[in-house]
C-alpha cells in the first residue's frame, strides 16, 4: 500500500510551458540568442544550469548568469504564465482524504513552488512543499528526494510513489529504489518515460489517482 506520493511540478501538476519558455529567451537574448518557442520546451523539467550549458553550450559561469537572467522575468511574470492540469485538485483531494501523505519534490526553487500551489489554491493537499535551492544546492531531482527522505525517514521504496513528466524524474526516485508513474500529458512522453524505468504511465489525472489508490 501507499503511503507516500512525490509529485513532480512543472508538466506533471501544472502546465507552465509559457512562463518558462518565455523566461527562456529572455535569458538566451541576454547572450544574443534568438530561439523558437517550440525549442524551449526541452527547459521543462531538467535543471535550469545544465539545460543553458547542454543545449546553448554554455560555459559553467554563463550558466549561472543565465539563471540569473531567466529569474528577471521569471520572478515577476513567468511564475504566474501557467495553468493546472485538468482534474488535478479533484485527484490531490481524493488521494488526500485516503490519508495519503503528499509531497511535492520539485527541481525549482521551494519559493517559487509554494507561490505556485498557493496560487492555484493546491498547498492545502500537501504534507511538505520540498525542491531546490536559489544557489541551486539541490539542483538534481536525486538530491531533492535525499532531502525529503530526511524530512520524511518512514519512507521506503515499497510504501512511495513518485509521479513524473520526464526521464529526470524516474532517474532521480530510482536512485532510492522508488518506483515512478509518468505522466503522458506533460512533456517527456511515454517514450522517454517508459524509456528511462518508469512502472507505468497514465494520460489523465483520475487514471494516476486509481492507479496509487490500487498499487500493486
Amino acid at each position: 500500500m501507499i503511503e507516500y506520493v512525490l509529485f513532480d511540478l512543472d508538466g506533471t501538476l501544472t502546465d507552465p510551458g509559457e512562463g518558462i519558455t518565455n523566461s527562456v529567451a529572455y535569458a538566451l537574448a541576454k547572450f544574443g540568442i534568438k530561439a523558437e518557442r517550440q525549442e524551449l520546451y526541452k527547459f521543462i523539467g531538467p535543471p535550469l544550469i545544465t539545460s543553458f550549458m547542454e543545449y546553448y553550450d554554455l560555459s559553467k559561469e554563463d550558466g549561472i548568469r543565465a539563471v540569473a537572467y531567466y529569474r528577471e522575468y521569471y520572478t515577476p511574470k513567468g511564475i504566474f504564465e501557467n495553468k493546472l492540469y485538468d482534474g488535478i485538485p479533484e485527484m490531490l483531494g481524493s488521494l488526500k482524504k485516503s490519508g495519503k501523505k503528499i509531497i511535492l519534490a520539485t527541481s525549482k526553487p521551494e519559493n517559487y513552488a509554494a507561490q505556485i500551489l498557493e496560487h492555484f489554491g493546491i498547498m492545502k493537499y500537501f504534507d511538505a512543499c520540498c525542491g531546490n535551492t536559489m544557489d541551486d544546492a539541490r539542483h538534481l531531482k536525486a538530491d531533492v528526494i535525499a532531502y525529503v527522505r530526511e524530512r520524511f525517514p518512514d519512507i521506503t521504496a515499497e510504501n512511495t510513489v513518485m509521479v513524473g513528466d520526464r526521464m529526470h524524474d524516474v532517474e532521480g526516485a530510482a536512485v532510492f529504489g522508488i518506483p515512478t508513474v509518468g505522466v503522458t500529458f506533460g512533456y517527456g512522453g511515454r517514450e522517454e518515460l517508459e524509456g528511462a524505468g518508469a512502472k507505468c504511465t497514465v494520460d489523465s489525472a483520475a487514471e494516476l489517482e486509481n492507479i496509487i489508490q490500487n498499487w500493486k
